[in-house]
């Protein structure tokens, strides 16, 4: 008898109240690798990566890999990810897979089986996709997600200004689409306690987000350090939810490698300030 594995939204409630609420990318651009003395290859970006996983796995709520990065490099950096993924998660963060992958049919159930599938050498506890194809069309992963306990954040109102052509465009309803894709999630999310386990993106630049972000799930925040956005910005934006917000940050922490102990002193000031924010104090 197989036993039902834990939600991802409990699993997340419960590391942002241990660990403190952020997420913490692993973003290794070339000019990052250059910043810490690492050549552009896949010797720097192992060492990189290897660098971040050490020093913040064990302790930080959420690591965020970028796959981009990794994927630039072909099958072995796709190997440095794999690797980065699986020692995360044995330090106890949650790994959010940020690839944002979004697509119809078989293709979707091949992307959810990539990631969401525990056999699978790049399964993550959850997945960044993107709705645009139709919130239907993601029902692939969704439903993987459900039966591995992992999570997925989907693209909603990001920090992009380019992504307001699609996301602030109006439905026949009158509704902009990015809350149609907020009341998906939200149905996807009911019921569920503490936390569901479908989240969403959105951005923490926006300073209004001019939508209804009650959807019983986390909402993943980019945009705070090198975007622009400061933890005080978080309850303007978010309002009643900012206490299910995950705070993501990368440039931010990264800059202050490779020092291990400056990557650690950066996040916990990050964990700090947010904790300030969201209280009030």
């Amino acid at each position: 008898m197989t036993s039902t594995p834990e939600p991802f939204g409990a699993r997340l409630r419960h590391a942002l109240d241990t660990r403190g609420p952020l997420c913490v990318g692993i973003d290794p651009h070339a000019s990052l690798l250059t910043s810490w003395g690492l050549d552009d290859d896949v010797a720097g970006l192992e060492r990189f990566t290897r660098t971040v996983v050490e020093a913040l796995a064990d302790r930080v709520a959420v690591l965020k890999p970028q796959s981009a990065f990794f994927e630039r490099f072909g099958s072995r950096g796709v190997a440095v990810l794999e690797r980065a993924v699986q020692e995360a998660r044995a330090a106890g963060a949650l790994v959010l897979m940020d690839a944002k992958r979004g697509d119809i049919g078989s293709t979707m159930g091949a992307y959810a089986a990539t990631y969401l599938d525990p056999d699978s050498p790049l399964f993550s506890d959850a997945l960044t996709v993107s709705p645009y194809l139709g919130f239907g069309s993601l029902r692939p992963a969704l439903d993987a997600a459900a039966a591995s306990g992992s999570g997925v954040f989907v693209l909603a109102l990001t920090s992009n200004p380019e992504g307001a052509e699609v996301q602030r465009a109006t439905a026949a309803d009158g509704r902009s689409l990015a809350q149609v894709m907020l009341d998906h999630m939200a149905a996807e999310n009911d019921g569920a306690t503490p936390l569901g386990s479908v989240g969403a993106v959105v951005g923490a630049t926006l300073g209004d987000a001019g939508a209804d972000l009650a959807i019983n799930g986390p909402l993943l925040a980019p945009g705070i350090g090198a975007q622009g956005a400061t933890p005080a910005d978080l309850p303007r934006v978010f309002g009643s939810a900012v206490g299910d917000v995950v705070p993501s940050v990368s440039r931010g922490v990264l800059r202050h490698g490779p020092d291990a102990a400056g990557l650690r002193e950066a996040a916990g000031r990050f964990v700090d300030e947010v904790r300030a924010a969201v209280s009030g104090s």
